[in-house]
């Protein structure tokens, strides 16, 4: 049964419908029995009076509190309804008595025997409804709640039968089709109460609200754009900014959120939109002040410190997103994303030791004794498992992250497939070439279906000296379908890896046709920009690196990438440097990062901060980098530590050795060689004088 929230909202507390009436409580009165012979004499002022005392009872149970009065109240309404048995009211009355006192079952039997002497009766059909209605809400998807959901609706449609006209049973009809998945039903109920009253913001809203859980969000922003601006209310104003927000129209979410804070300026939930669409719309520093406003105003809200977190983290102010994570941690205990993002940003700032203790603590408590997982269980621990063998891999431990991601291998194919991924990738980072092929070859034998498994296997192989053979594999798998666009995106990467530039650019254009998101389209033009500075066409991978950071400035691999690019070459030195300082402040731990931003250093002239970096670099990932190891060759050289120079270049070459050939550079390592050579000569002569 789906959406049964729906329903919650709108019932009250009661007792389940099968709850067994209590023993000290007297039966529920049996209807006076009338008989052709001796008809039952009708005393209506006595039923008046024992009504009237009934009444007064209730009243003073409302009052006072006096539960004591129930049976009271309940023997004067059957002494009523013995002196005017066909008096219907008065054994409503009792049956509502019953329903409020929570003698649900006693309701459900007065308001059935009304029905059996009245079909007709609205009232008793509304009490019903009710009753049954309020017992949903108390079941809340357990046991039987299917069986009530169809007891409900059954009353309802007999409601609106009896009384077409009234919008608000129309609606109440439509949510309980709806929360029994009869969508079409739904929406004629809803259709129905719009059109009985086409000004009545409620049944607007609840008619886009069913198009929204439908996923058509266009007919949900029609319908509530179809109010006049002037009769729309915060509440409205709210709807529609979701509905936006939904269809990712950040722009057109935030004004009707900010439309709705107009109207309502206490009004949180909109605050909270208006903060989201900022968010999703890349607007972070709004967003965070809008996030704030909700923390002043509800400081216990924990998900609010969560985005606020999320927003320090893309500014690169790690330890205050840390506050803000563990600020939420003491308002909710134990939630997983609240670890597992301590546990991203530990591992960005080289804090190995606590993302390793925040991820094993998420496994062990996520872990099961019988090893019986739920498929979303599964995906957890899979998401777990992927990130600390990340963690040991940034760590240099090679084998902890191969036995980490080897136990994603049996959570399901989604998960074993990230697996494999990640064990290749682990293995190229090792420069274990084979392995990784023998790796990738593995994971299409055990998923033969998946093509991007099959994709990764094809690129080993053209890595080991079949390109053309690789390239067809590839090739094979484009249908005419958006998914060509990954396809075009490993052909292109293969091309550029062979240095067949034409090529590589012709099929980024055709996944650049297919690209719909901006970062997807962000991530063809880097891909390009990339391949113009391999060709050294700096000018145009300038032109589109900056492209890029106009949408998002605070994207670290591009400000990396380009401020390397202008370093390298002693160009724009100061906007260099800040450009990879920023990426640094992002990504902290990240070697590339580190290796450019000693570099623009030595660029700079401080070879102390230079070195600093650079140390960091080989340790955090980059150990095995001839170019890091080159660069610190040539600090070493300037600082007048030739031997340190030699070692580190002889290191350069021996890591391009075991290189795959794709990824050689040999521009780069002739130059190198002539640098070790020249070094060689020079302490040669040093240690003969």
């Amino acid at each position: 049964m789906k959406n049964l929230f729906v329903l919650l909202l709108l019932s009250t507390s009661f007792a389940l419908a099968q709850q067994p009436t209590s023993s000290a409580q007297p039966a529920p009165a049996k209807p006076a029995q009338t008989s052709d012979s001796a008809p039952k004499k009708v005393d209506k002022a006595a039923a008046y009076y024992h009504f009237t005392m009934a009444h007064m009872y209730e009243e003073e149970m409302a009052a006072y509190g006096r539960s004591d009065l129930v049976n009271k109240a309940i023997d004067e309404y059957r002494q009523a309804i013995a002196a005017d048995p066909t008096s219907e009211y008065l054994s409503a009355g009792l049956a509502e008595l019953y329903s409020r006192t929570g003698r649900i079952r006693d309701a459900v039997s007065e308001a059935q025997e009304i029905l059996k002497r009245d079909p007709q009766n609205l009232e008793a059909h509304r009490l019903l409804g009710h009753i049954y209605l309020r017992s949903l809400g108390d079941m809340q998807g357990g046991s039987g709640s299917d069986n009530v959901l169809k007891l409900t609706i059954e009353q309802y449609e007999e409601i609106v039968k009896l009384d077409p006209k009234s919008v608000d049973d129309h609606m109440m009809l439509g949510r309980l089709y709806q929360a029994d998945s009869q969508l079409q039903k739904a929406e004629t109920e809803e259709k129905t109460a719009v059109k009985l009253a086409p000004d009545s913001e409620d049944a607007v809203m609840a008619l886009a609200m069913l198009y929204n859980e439908q996923g058509n969000t266009n007919k949900a922003a029609q319908t509530l754009a179809a109010v006049p601006e002037s009769s729309r209310s915060a509440k409205l104003y709210s709807v529609l900014g979701a509905t936006y927000d939904q269809q990712k129209d950040y722009p057109k979410a935030i004004d009707a959120y900010q439309h709705a804070i107009a109207l309502d300026r206490d009004n949180l939930d909109a605050i909270r939109g208006l903060a989201d669409s900022l968010l999703n719309a890349g607007q972070t520093d709004k967003a965070l002040q809008q996030y704030k406003v909700i923390a002043d105003a509800n400081p216990e809200d924990a998900r609010t410190y969560i985005r606020m977190a999320e927003i320090y983290r893309k500014q690169g102010k790690l330890d205050v997103a840390i506050q803000n994570l563990k600020k939420a941690s003491s308002l909710v205990k134990d939630d997983e994303r609240i670890s597992y993002e301590l546990a991203e940003i530990y591992q960005a700032q080289g804090r190995y030791d606590d993302a390793t203790q925040q991820l094993q603590n998420l496994l062990k408590t996520s872990e099961k004794a019988d090893n019986k997982y739920t498929q979303e269980e599964q995906d957890n621990r899979a998401i777990f498992l992927e990130r600390l063998g990340s963690v040991y891999r940034d760590n240099n431990n090679e084998q902890a992250a191969l036995d980490t991601f080897q136990k994603m291998l049996t959570l399901g194919d989604e998960n074993a497939k990230r697996g494999y991924q990640e064990i290749i990738d682990t293995y190229r980072q090792a420069k274990q070439w084979q392995k990784a092929t023998d790796a990738a070859k593995e994971a299409t034998q055990k998923l033969p279906k998946d093509h991007e498994l099959q994709m990764v296997y094809a690129s080993q192989l053209a890595d080991l000296g079949q390109p053309d053979a690789a390239i067809q594999q590839v090739k094979s798998f484009l249908n005419g379908s958006p998914e060509d666009r990954e396809v075009y995106i490993n052909l292109a990467t293969m091309y550029s890896r062979l240095k067949r530039w034409s090529e590589a650019n012709a099929t980024l254009d055709k996944a650049a046709e297919l690209s719909t998101k901006q970062e997807d389209k962000d991530a063809i033009e880097f891909l390009r920009a990339s391949g113009y500075e391999r060709q050294k066409k700096y000018e145009e991978a300038e032109t589109l690196f900056r492209k890029i950071l106009s949408g998002n400035p605070n994207n670290p691999a591009v400000l990396n990438y380009l401020g390397y690019m202008m370093a390298d070459r002693g160009e724009k030195l100061d906007e260099a440097f800040n450009m990879i300082k920023r990426a640094v402040d992002l990504e902290p731990a990240n070697g590339a990062y580190l290796d450019s931003l000693g570099w623009a250093y030595f660029k700079l002239g401080k070879y102390d901060l230079a070195e600093d970096n650079l140390i960091k670099a080989s340790q955090h990932q980059m150990g095995a980098d001839p170019t890091v190891q080159e660069h610190l060759g040539d600090l070493y050289q300037k600082t007048g530590r030739l031997k340190l120079a030699a070692a580190h270049w002889e290191r350069a070459v021996d890591e391009w050795n075991k290189t795959v050939q794709p990824e050689v550079d040999q521009e780069a390592l002739a130059k190198i060689q002539r640098k070790l050579e020249s070094a060689k000569v020079r302490l040669a002569q040093q240690e003969n004088k």
